[in-house]
């Protein structure tokens, strides 16, 4: 069964409860690769110095639990990633502050400069005030985007209230453009989506947004011990998601109506854009926490159809509405569509969605063994990613409880901490928990994941968001010890190609598939630029690039564990 109980639950806690963080050793069935180091946190060393204030005041207001995304982002394009950290702040501002921020907190969203380039080491300046990022809101995620095609990416904050939109103008100074573009919704969005829907060659923008919730309908909710808790999203009305199309001359339009995308709405978390049934038209998968999910399949003349029901993607195997909260596309088995993986509450398990081919989905959790290794925690960001570079999509979740951790209470002030996880894939459509690693062993509240490879060593780092916590920056130790490929592709118009799709051709064995996207995970954004691991084998590979217009092209002879500039119209034509 998918769901379990809650008094099975009870009864079998010691085995479904997060590790605690002194138990970092590895079960006897462990792979050998679990047993060394496979992330270190650097983010006090880089001096990634940031401190998630979620404004707790004790009573218990429903957006203190859920935020913060963050995003991964070259916004200086010196072709390092930096780092723009979601903020909190007090909701009730008449009241008092419940937790205590150590003396380095600064209010306000935050900005980090990666020092990487030109200094050579990995270092973090915080420049967010001298950007013009730095906006008390209440924020909740993070999307990002070259919206304008200006050649440098853009900023959209989702937060509790209106969101914002901050234009990249070059020479490291953001602009608030919120009003004159028009996209400033006012209910409380989560995470975001720039995509390219109608292929004209410029972003539009999809904001998911939560439940309908503000100061003067706050309602005093409990769990089932009779505390004071959080309360279930199911207590508020659901809030209508948004398309906006980018109109070309720095506005947007709001046609969620037009484009069909009002026909149906439940409590967006998460959302991704991929082309699910390869008819060259990106579409939308949204998750709703509760409620079922959907699957937005692009008609191709302007309007969406939610075909998450029959395409089963709406429901779990059992028939039942999960708390879907992160979400991440990609081709975990090589047969070239995009799969599904969520992440949901601890009663639960996360849901693996294996594609067809043509946008119809099969719930593969249990077969996958990643039904039982993720009972008893709730996930939130995730993503697929190659984390030791073997060329097979692993998955990463953070984890950290919305409702009281019973074993906490008394012991910690927030209890509501959890151990993240990483699953690596076996091969044969399998995984493997790896969950054991010193780094990802440390308990926290983990909310946002953004991914890319921060320290530029050719393996793929995770910059993770803690809610009522620190960053936590988890560099990559193992990958680069196994041949790479890192491709950052280059678009006339929708300059970072977002939505193309490209296999890596290698001898005798089959394509390895990858999208451009920054999207997907929870209220987060990561890099654009793919990275492909290649295993033991340094040879040359071969790449086809079917870019967002349709049009595909190839480049033969690329050299290994090398970054590759690939531009539209500089490889060579393929097919029709």
């Amino acid at each position: 069964m998918k769901i379990l109980h809650p008094l099975w639950l009870a009864l079998a806690c010691t085995a479904c409860s997060p590790a605690p963080q002194t138990d970092l050793a590895a079960p006897a069935e462990t792979p050998a690769t679990t047993k060394r180091t496979i992330f270190t946190d650097s983010a006090a060393a880089a001096g990634l110095d940031f401190y998630h204030a979620n404004g707790a005041s004790g009573e218990y207001y429903f957006p203190e639990i859920m935020g913060a995304g963050v995003a991964v982002l070259d916004y200086d394009n010196d072709g390092d990633l930096d780092v723009f950290a979601v903020q909190g702040k007090m909701l009730d501002e008449s009241a008092q502050a419940l937790f205590a921020l150590p003396e380095t907190h600064v209010p306000g969203h935050r900005l980090f400069r990666n020092e990487l380039i030109p200094e050579g080491a990995l270092r973090f300046t915080d420049v967010s005030d001298e950007s013009g990022v730095s906006s008390e809101t209440y924020g909740m995620g993070v999307a990002t985007g070259d919206y304008d095609n200006d050649g440098d990416v853009d900023i959209y904050v989702a937060n509790v209230g209106s969101n914002t939109l901050l234009r990249n103008d070059g020479a490291g100074a953001f602009s608030d453009v919120t009003t004159k573009a028009g996209v400033g919704d006012e209910r409380w969005s989560v995470s975001a989506s720039f995509f390219d829907y109608d292929r004209d060659g410029d972003l539009d923008l999809f904001v998911a947004n939560y439940v309908s919730f503000y100061l003067s309908n706050t309602t005093a909710c409990r769990n089932h011990a009779g505390h004071q808790d959080y309360c279930d999203p199911t207590v508020y009305k659901p809030a209508r998601d948004r398309l906006y199309r980018n109109d070309g001359n720095g506005r947007f339009s709001d046609v969620t109506a037009e484009t069909g995308l009002d026909a149906a709405f439940g409590n967006g978390l998460g959302v991704t854009a991929a082309d699910f049934d390869l008819d060259g038209w990106p579409d939308l998968y949204v998750a709703n926490d509760k409620m079922a999910n959907q699957l937005w399949m692009n008609r191709g003349d302007g309007r969406f159809v939610d075909r998450a029901l029959i395409a089963g993607a709406a429901y779990n195997a059992d028939g039942a509405a999960e708390a879907s909260m992160g979400v991440t596309a990609g081709d975990y088995d090589s047969d070239g569509d995009d799969d599904l993986f969520l992440t949901h509450l601890g009663v639960q398990t996360n849901t693996l969605y294996s594609n067809d081919g043509e946008g119809s989905f099969v719930d593969v959790t249990e077969a996958a063994r990643l039904a039982i290794p993720s009972l008893g925690f709730t996930g939130f960001g995730t993503e697929w990613f190659d984390v030791d570079n073997d060329g097979r999509l692993d998955l990463f979740s953070a984890n950290g409880a919305v409702a009281i951790e019973t074993d906490q209470m008394g012991i910690d002030p927030y209890p509501y901490r959890q151990a993240d996880q990483l699953f690596r894939n076996a091969g044969a459509g399998r995984f493997e928990d790896l969950g054991v690693d010193a780094a990802l062993g440390v308990q926290a509240v983990s909310r946002g994941a953004a991914f890319g490879d921060i320290d530029n060593d050719g393996d793929l780092d995770i910059v993770v968001s803690n809610n009522n916590g620190p960053l936590r920056l988890l560099i990559n130790e193992i990958g680069n010890e196994q041949h790479w490929l890192a491709l950052r592709l280059l678009n006339k118009s929708n300059r970072d190609a977002i939505g193309a799709r490209v296999a890596v051709l290698r001898a005798e064995t089959e394509p390895l598939w990858r999208r451009v996207h920054t999207d997907g995970s929870y209220a987060s954004a990561s890099d654009p630029r793919l990275h492909v691991g290649l295993g033991g084998t340094a040879d040359p590979v071969a790449v086809e690039v079917t870019w967002p217009d349709g049009s595909r092209e190839r480049w033969t002879a690329l050299a290994a564990d090398t970054l590759h500039v690939l531009t539209h119209g500089g490889g060579t034509a393929v097919g029709p």
